[in-house]
């Protein structure tokens, strides 16, 4: 996570794509979870072209 989210929150992720990294627009899965910057996700969904719905990854 670049970008905190949580409730009413769009935050930002960078996933590394075709060699690069490339930011997208990240909302949780369950819309009461908070994600802190730094937090480690997996995402689960994906909206093109920019949006990614995401878990916490196992840790």
């Amino acid at each position: 996570m670049t970008g905190r989210i949580g409730p009413g929150l769009v935050g930002e992720v960078m996933i590394p794509i075709r060699g690069g990294v490339e930011a997208f627009y990240a909302h949780p899965v369950d819309p009461r979870e908070e994600f802190t910057v730094g937090t480690i996700v997996v995402v689960v969904e994906y909206h093109p072209p920019r949006t990614v719905y995401v878990a916490q990854a196992l840790a």
